[in-house]
């Protein structure tokens, strides 16, 4: 598979001389042949220096602080602080200040999945590595546009720490490092054999179970480690919540789940009472309508089939292995695997008359224009989970190889290969559109001179409720399989270079090749139309490849003075097309004392197109709002007075894929310090600034219809291939019509680069440990986050939109937690206070306060092999409440609905 691709790298006969090769590149024998000093036996060698590699160097350093900020969440933190998996640790970033679509988001494309926004830019412009390796992306898009990581089944069973680069790294990582790199590194050995148990959960729903094992072995010259993750999570649904069990609360009218109205008038007409439904909906039908009719309407239709939590189950398995060959050489692989059966469910199945086409019918019996709409009750179907979303997923990641050191020099390397599998299958109950219309309407007799259809419909079937058997007659099950991968062969190699006089000059270096691809099959039958009121995007994918060079430098340019320069070439390529692009990066650090770091960096970043992007079939939807200026021409109206202006909801889209997008280019700087004067203190200020441009965005629907109406009002020349290509991209009715003649029936958009997107703001971090004798040991952690500026812009030719400002972005302006750790003997104990910023309220006129929560743990060591646990979140079981958007009456996706949640946790060492 890769032949093709070493053409870029060079035709390298074995493994020995491309390791040759691709160091001699970089290490001019002659000029820095590394001076070697012989020992007298006698001599006592110098203590070794223990250097670390972290997140956003290749580079092995003495010290862990360097040019760019580097937060470190280990697997004690996520214990203690509460924190059920890798997703809820990151979540709680105070550099994670933007809003995502959770779990309780409802009508979102990735319902299964998680994911973060650092520094409010979105899921797709953070990199998220395994061991400092790339892994597959979630198959379906996120916000059925960007392609990201899915933050959801990594297990903590097998996590070591979590390293996040606080700033741009694409000249170390390549593509997507734009706003920071998320490292989930594992566990290379654990304390003996670890058994624990976790169990919980609310007061009301949402119980949870885990077990895990883990453990690690050395044998002669092989040592591995294993860890084995199973867990069990039940629903929480919106009527488990008595804030937002029913969407009545504040007096608003309930939603009808029977209706016969007269097209012509609006008006309801009678289907002979609701007493019929009076037991449905957990008995809370009441009629609404006027005498003669009838309106049945519930306010718990929508919160009874609402989960804020889906329910899950998975199973994770981990081993890692490293074998000696000798002294200087070692093989490695690691596999890690995870399944998952998630459920979740946002919306009653509902039914209206002839919705694909008129969405009326002329009713043969009693001469009117009708429309007829059914919501069914969780009672009609045999339960509300009858249709619930079923999603099976499937992760793999494998990663092989061997590193060493190249003779007696200082030089080490490593050859890796990758391999990162992601399936998803999505089952879903929906209604069949010709079962459920013949079984409310009966066949159709014919049309009007209109074209309307006739019918004789069957009122007695509109007029009660269905049983669990005909729900099954007029609905069948979806299928949709997705999947995504990813590979590669990774080259790397780092060592002393040349002599200055503060030290050794480093180099690191690498080369890469890849292929990555994703691939989504929607059910053929929803395709063809078969089902009522489901859509989808047809059955799309497509590969690519990549190549990429890299090398840092490492200068020591005077004793406090340190240089860090890097620099990377990436090209991806599809089968007729490619891109490349260019980054590099600088970072400096002064150490003017023992204890102060200065710090600044620089570097250039990009983010190649989303796959989705490039080969999206097609996605259909419709705009918030639009203007026809066409029409406001055509009719003679003035553009602010006009009735086609801002019409909602707006024309119909198409949204196509486009080959020729060009990657996303970023630009990033940040400067601070770190002071730790002792051991037991430290305290770290940075300023961060991030620039995004040529971000992918849709193309206008308005600057189309502008150009539309000038082509055809002869502003333009129509036989410009400007006007050529607007003409083609609105479909209108014609216009002599008989039914809104030259009405927009479609608009056809394309993705382009056009925005882009610029934020900066500051980091604070401290901490500080101390000892007593009569009262235990202390750590006490603060970390703050404020976004200082936010703008974005759509285009050159709009105005700056500030986000800091904008009543309709959700993102925080800055978040704050600070956590108290202490221990004394055989205790242990935790608190974790987070406050959130302040964000615009429902209907977006004024801001919601600030909000603290407040997570706390306990830990008592039974032996020296058991200890058990006591884990409460939110601990005073705040909710955030807001009553101005309506229902469900609190900030969805921002703050959790849950209340207070608890677990009891028991750990053995074997």
């Amino acid at each position: 598979m890769y032949l093709n691709n070493l053409k870029y790298l060079g035709a390298l006969k074995n493994k020995r001389s491309f390791i040759f090769v691709f160091v001699s590149l970089f290490h001019p024998l002659e000029s820095y042949a590394q001076e070697t000093v012989e020992q007298p036996q006698n001599q006592t060698k110098p203590d070794k220096v223990v250097r670390v590699a972290v997140t956003g160097s290749r580079i092995s350093k003495a010290q862990k602080d360097g040019p760019t900020s580097v937060t470190v969440i280990t697997a004690a933190d996520i214990e203690k602080q509460g924190f059920s998996n890798a997703f809820d640790a990151l979540n709680n970033l105070t550099q994670n200040t933007g809003f995502v679509q959770g779990a309780d988001y409802g009508n979102t494309f990735t319902p299964a999945a998680n994911a973060i926004s650092l520094r409010g830019l979105g899921p797709n412009h953070t990199l998220t590595l395994i061991n400092g390796h790339r892994v597959a992306d979630y198959p379906v898009p996120y916000d059925g546009s960007v392609n990201f990581v899915n933050l959801a089944n990594i297990p903590t069973a097998i996590i070591d720490r979590i390293e996040i680069l606080n700033g741009g790294a694409s000249a170390i990582y390549g593509s997507d490092a734009i706003a920071g790199v998320v490292n989930i590194i594992l566990k290379k050995k654990t304390d003996g054999t670890q058994f624990n148990i976790k169990a919980g959960g609310t007061k009301d729903g949402g119980e949870n179970l885990r077990l895990q094992l883990s453990g690690s072995k050395t044998l002669d010259k092989l040592s591995l480690v294993y860890g084995v993750e199973l867990s069990g999570r039940e629903p929480i649904w919106a009527a488990d919540r008595d804030f937002m069990k029913s969407r009545t609360r504040l007096g608003e009218k309930p939603d009808t789940i029977v209706g016969r109205k007269n097209a012509d008038t609006g008006k309801y007409l009678s289907i002979g009472g609701c007493q019929a439904f009076n037991g449905l909906f957990n008995g809370s039908v009441n009629n609404i309508g006027q005498a003669g009719a009838d309106n049945c309407a519930s306010g718990l239709a929508r919160p009874t089939y609402w989960t804020v939590q889906t329910q899950n189950r998975s199973q994770n398995g981990y081993l890692g292995l490293d074998y000696e060959l000798n002294d200087k050489t070692q093989l490695f692989a690691d596999f890690l695997i995870g399944a998952n059966q998630i459920e979740n469910n946002t919306r009653s199945p509902t039914w209206t008359s002839l919705a694909a086409t008129s969405g009326y019918f002329l009713n043969q019996d009693s001469g009117n224009y009708e429309i007829w709409n059914r919501r069914f009750a969780p009672e009609e179907l045999g339960g509300v989970e009858r249709i619930n979303k079923k999603w099976k997923e499937l992760s793999s990641n494998l990663n092989f190889g061997i590193r060493g050191d190249i003779g007696e020099t200082s030089w080490s390397y490593e050859a890796a290969y990758n391999g990162s599998i992601y399936t998803s299958q999505l089952r879903r109950q929906g209604l069949l559109r010709s079962n459920v219309d013949e079984y409310f309407l009966g066949k159709q007799l014919g049309t009007d001179a209109d074209g309307i259809p006739i019918y004789s419909p069957r009122l007695d079937r509109l007029s009660r409720p269905l049983t669990a058997s005909e729900f099954e007659s007029i609905s069948g099950t979806t299928k949709e399989k997705d999947k995504s991968w990813a590979q590669s062969l990774t080259l790397s190699a780092n060592g002393d270079v040349f002599k200055l006089p503060a030290g050794m000059a480093k180099l690191a270096a690498v080369a890469e090749i890849g292929r990555q691809g994703f691939s989504i099959k929607p059910d053929e039958a929803i395709e063809n139309g078969e089902y009522y009121n489901l859509s989808s995007s047809g059955e799309y994918g497509g590969t690519r490849t990549r190549q990429a060079l890299g090398a840092e430098l490492f200068l020591p340019l005077a004793k406090p003075l340190n240089l860090t320069l890097s620099g990377r070439y990436d090209r991806y390529a599809l089968s007729d097309n490619s891109i490349d692009k260019l980054t590099f990066g600088s970072g400096l650090e002064f150490r003017p004392h023992p204890t102060l770091l200065v710090r600044g960096n620089y570097a250039t970043s990009f983010r190649a197109p989303d796959m989705n992007y490039l080969f999206l079939n097609k996605q259909k939807g419709y705009f918030e709002k639009t203007t026809d200026y066409l029409r406001c021409s055509q009719t003679g109206q003035p553009l602010d007075k006009c009735s086609f202006k801002d019409y909602a909801p707006g024309a119909n889209y198409t949204l196509t894929g486009n080959k020729e997008l060009k990657p996303e280019e970023g630009k990033s700087y940040g400067a601070g310090f770190v002071w730790s004067p002792t051991n037991k203190f430290d305290i770290s200020v940075d300023y961060w600034d991030i620039k995004i441009d040529n971000l992918v965005r849709n193309l206008s629907d308005d600057k189309i219809l502008r150009l539309e109406a000038d082509c055809r009002l002869g502003n333009q020349d129509i036989n410009s291939a400007a006007c050529i290509d607007a003409l083609a991209r609105v479909e209108r009715n014609p216009a002599n019509a008989v039914v809104d003649p030259n009405v927009i029936k479609n608009i056809n958009i394309v993705p382009i680069n056009a925005a882009s997107d610029h934020t900066r703001g500051i980091d604070f971090t401290s901490r500080w440990r101390w000892k007593t004798d009569s009262f235990g040991n202390f750590l006490w952690t603060v970390n703050y986050s404020r976004v200082l500026e936010h703008e974005y812009q759509q285009s050159k030719d709009h105005e700056k939109d500030d986000y800091l400002k904008d009543l309709t972005i959700q993102d925080w302006r800055d978040r704050f937690n600070t956590s108290l750790s202490w221990s004394f003997g055989d205790w242990a104990s935790t608190v974790l206070v987070n406050r959130y910023g302040k964000i615009p309220n429902g209907d977006q006129t004024a801001y919601l306060s600030p909000t603290y929560l407040v997570n706390w743990s306990g830990t008592y060591q039974i032996s020296p092999k058991a200890s058990a646990s006591i884990i409460i979140n939110n601990l005073f079981d705040k909710v955030k409440r807001d009553d101005t958007g309506g229902w469900p009456y609190y900030p969805v996706g921002l703050y959790s609905p849950f209340g207070r949640q608890g677990w009891l946790e028991f750990n053995y060492k074997f």
